[in-house]
């Protein structure tokens, strides 16, 4: 039988390993000042995921795209899991393999930043995307679960949730991302909250 108090407990302690991590901690300001530096040369992101990390792509990218904390102008990020079409004529004329490696090919450029979310770290099509970002000079950034994985070394910036539980990871990556939206909108734009209770 599930507990809830259980479920709740388990999450707080992935996120209290979060915390108590002072690398894990430092990669998450390393991705806020890779999309900082990019947003002020005037790039984009990128960002793509599988199934429950799609959604979590697309949420990031709605935080960035509309606000965060306060009102701001719009941050430049595409979800690429949300183009149905494209998908589909991907998906169909290609390969799911190839889903996200072919719109990272034809709509990127240096200088952008590709963020992957993948819980196993093992997703195909999100590796394949990682590969074209080598190719073209995209900066590339990972969240994926703490299984050794070949994200951790296709991208530029991988960062590991310290759990191998899909949900606590999932809930982790969320976390991470938003955490990551209020350092870049801090610093585009000047106004904090993140000190809010």
């Amino acid at each position: 039988m599930i507990s809830i108090k259980e479920e709740i407990i388990r999450s707080i302690a992935t996120k209290q390993a979060i915390l108590d991590n002072a690398d894990l901690l430092a990669q998450i300001e390393q991705a806020a000042r890779m999309l900082t530096r990019a947003y002020k040369e005037g790039h984009s992101a990128l960002l793509a995921g599988n199934g429950g990390s799609a959604a979590d792509a697309q949420h990031l990218a709605g935080e960035l795209v509309n606000k965060f904390y306060f009102d701001r102008p719009g941050i430049p990020a595409h979800s690429l899991s949300t183009d149905t079409s494209v998908m589909t004529a991907i998906g169909n004329d290609i390969g799911f393999k190839y889903l996200f490696a072919r719109q990272v090919q034809a709509q990127g450029v240096r200088g952008d930043v590709f963020i992957g979310i993948s819980t196993s770290g093992k997703s195909e099509n999100i590796i394949e995307a990682f590969k074209v970002c080598r190719e073209k000079g995209i900066e590339s950034i990972a969240l994926t679960g703490s299984k050794p994985s070949p994200m951790d070394t296709l991208a530029d910036l991988c960062i590991k949730v310290p759990s191998d539980s899909t949900p606590r990871i999932q809930e982790s990556h969320i976390l991470i991302g938003h955490i990551i939206c209020a350092i870049v909108e801090e610093n585009l734009f000047g106004e904090s909250k993140c000190s809010m209770l």
